[in-house]
């Protein structure tokens, strides 16, 4: 009978453990694809408690060696499957990776995540001032990153299926619709003070609400005055990397057909008049012809009306103080849809028109009530109730 393994304190050693000549102790096995692995400790007791999980895994079918990567790597293994995602998309994820990356969090190994862990590192986060909007971009990542770490038998549950309000509290920026009265002020502000040629895009976002993406997008064909109506295929977006790029709408809802009140048909007629001829029609991703110029002969972007629209503010508030909330590009369109809402346009047309995928984003989201509307619209029913 052969005699059995010791270690220098005398401990039997078990089949596939040893010491290593610094004192540290070994096991080797063979995982659930028929490799030797080896794992190490600094003690036996650790060691031991590391066969523990090692012969649950196994039993279970689950990858102990390939939960030993970091979330980091994950993540990164995750992304690069992704297939089919837009540019924006792209760049709400690379900053989310870069996030990953960048946080100690990001450096642990998978299979000692619990859930506990990936809701402190949420409310870390969250106490350290990132938005939820931005935690949501994150979770979004990380929550089918490990989603498919689950189905891969690399470990047995996900940590990060959860509610994100449950832990980190809604605190987006919540954007009041502007009153009729508020509309009139802004409008005639920006007349009398506005010294560039940005009226009439303000008037016609407030009258479609149109993303700004997408009202820089148009080009001549888009616009059809006979109909009387706008055709919405496409965006012309930038980014740093990439001055001038176009893209599908935010969602397939997003192609769509919009009528033009009077007001905007009008603004529109003055676009085109005031538009000039550029000596070179710049082509952006086979598109031409775009129907809003800067003073360069360039299509204008998103960005010129931002800047624009923030330097008039800081010129208002300068003149009036501030008697008007902030106005932004966004605001115009949850204006707009509040003033559609509130005039009795019904919710499928309506969701139609801002070409949202999901009623509930027109109604929770861009639809802002106040008593004077809700009153108006009780008088209309109240008589049947």
């Amino acid at each position: 009978m052969s005699e059995k393994r010791r270690d220098n304190k005398g401990r039997v050693l078990k089949d596939g453990e040893s010491q290593r000549k610094n004192g540290t102790y070994d096991y080797r096995y063979t995982d659930i694809h028929k490799k030797r692995r080896c794992i190490y400790a600094k003690t036996l007791a650790e060691l031991r408690r590391k066969e523990s999980d090692i012969q649950r895994d196994l039993a279970d079918g689950v990858d102990y060696a390939a939960g030993e990567i970091t979330v980091a790597e994950l993540v990164d293994r995750y992304i690069k499957l992704k297939r089919g995602l837009k540019q924006n998309s792209m760049r709400a994820y690379s900053s989310a990776v870069n996030r990953v990356h960048a946080a100690p969090f990001g450096q642990l190994k998978i299979r000692t995540v619990k859930l506990s862990d990936a809701k402190g590192w949420f409310v870390d986060l969250h106490d350290s001032g990132i938005k939820q909007n931005t935690i949501s971009v994150l979770q979004s990542v990380v929550r089918p990153a490990f989603e498919m770490a689950v189905d891969d038998d690399i470990i047995r549950k996900n940590p990060f299926k959860f509610k994100l309000a449950e832990v980190v509290p809604n605190d987006a920026f919540v954007r009041d619709a502007l009153t009729k009265e508020q509309q009139k002020k802004y409008l005639q502000f920006i007349r009398d003070y506005g010294n560039d040629n940005y009226y009439d895009d303000i008037v016609i976002l407030l009258g479609t609400g149109l993303r700004v993406s997408e009202l820089y997008g148009l080009t001549r064909p888009d616009i059809d005055f006979e109909r009387r109506c706008i055709y919405v295929r496409h965006q012309l977006c930038r980014t740093a990397e990439k001055p001038y790029f176009i893209t599908e709408p935010k969602t397939k809802s997003g192609i769509r057909c919009i009528p033009m009140t009077d007001s905007v048909y009008m603004a529109f007629r003055r676009v085109l008049r005031d538009r000039g001829s550029p000596k070179v029609e710049m082509l952006v991703d086979g598109y031409t012809g775009f129907v809003f110029l800067d003073k360069d002969g360039k299509p204008k972007v998103g960005m010129h009306l931002q800047n624009y629209m923030r330097g008039m503010q800081r010129k208002y508030v300068e003149l009036f103080g501030n008697t008007l909330p902030k106005v932004t590009p966004h605001v115009l369109r949850h204006t707009f849809c509040t003033n559609a809402q509130q005039a009795g346009l019904d919710v499928k047309s309506l969701q139609y028109l801002m070409g949202h995928s999901n009623a509930s984003v027109t109604l929770d989201v861009y639809t802002h009530s106040n008593y004077e509307s809700v009153e108006k619209a009780f008088e209309q029913v109240a008589a049947n109730l």
